[in-house]
């Protein structure tokens, strides 16, 4: 059986000294949590199954991401990066890679051109590529959307939303889920904007049924708040990884006490 991962996650802005990773709820009112050299060090040495370092303005302002942060990051951990934000091209994926990361996630960019997915997947390998799905539920009932029943029994469907959750598109999540593993994804971060900081657990109906759906790996992101909301993103969302921020960034919990939790849970996790 295939262990379960625990990423944490960087959002990282650009500042004065470089780089700050910060955390807010819904993408704003953000916060300042800390260096993102000195977390990621931390991360790894708390046994941590890989990293995601996220530009989160980077898209918003029109630039590129922060090469040096990763560079730096990159020489202090030895486990697995996934770097996105602000990446629109192959070269901007290439430049990355070469500076340290393992993988790439994007996100506007695939919904605003299909075929990067495709293309760089080709180049890269599809182990390269992670799409980052970012999306909201909407209760204007659409024809010809995957409509989903909520927790409250309540109906909804999810949209695609891009430009850290600035701009709806319209797209269904659903079926951009299915449509990103054709075009040669080889994960998807999935982050419910709806619980993005807000530590009242992962959005679980869009968790489940993406994970349902789609054959390769799903890494749920937005609302961990307790251990208990990680072992509900595996056991009932069904994902293949969860990915936190606040609750390790504060020190709620270390990667560690999550990770025994689960273990004497019969979740299947790689410890120390």
């Amino acid at each position: 059986m295939l262990t379960k991962r625990i990423i944490p996650c960087l959002d990282v802005t650009l500042d004065d000294a470089g780089g700050t990773v910060v955390k807010g709820v819904e993408f704003v009112d953000l916060k300042r949590a800390g260096d993102p050299v000195e977390l990621a060090k931390r991360y790894n040495e708390e046994g941590a199954d890989e990293l995601v370092f996220l530009d989160i303005t980077a898209s918003h302002e029109g630039r590129e991401t922060m090469i040096d942060v990763i560079e730096r990051t990159s020489d202090e951990v030895f486990i697995p990066l996934t770097v996105g934000g602000g990446i629109s091209n192959v070269e901007a994926i290439r430049r990355i890679l070469r500076a340290g990361a393992d993988k790439v996630t994007i996100n506007t960019a695939a919904v605003k051109n299909p075929e990067l997915i495709r293309e760089s997947s080709s180049i890269f390998g599809s182990q390269c590529i992670v799409t980052a799905i970012d999306c909201r539920r909407n209760h204007r009932i659409e024809r010809g959307k995957n409509i989903l029943t909520l927790e409250d029994g309540s109906k909804a469907w999810y949209e695609v939303v891009i430009y850290g959750g600035r701009k709806p598109t319209g797209i269904d999540a659903l079926w951009w889920a299915e449509e990103v593993e054709r075009l040669g994804s080889g994960e998807i971060m999935l982050t419910s904007m709806d619980r993005d900081g807000t530590c009242d657990g992962f959005d679980l109906p869009i968790t489940r049924a993406i994970s349902e759906t789609v054959k390769i790996p799903v890494i749920a992101s937005g609302g961990a708040g307790t251990i208990e909301h990680i072992y509900d993103a595996f056991q009932r969302g069904r994902a293949d990884a969860a990915l936190a921020a606040s609750i390790f960034h504060f020190k709620v919990y270390t990667v560690g006490e999550v990770k025994r939790y689960l273990h004497e849970r019969g979740v299947p996790v790689r410890l120390l």
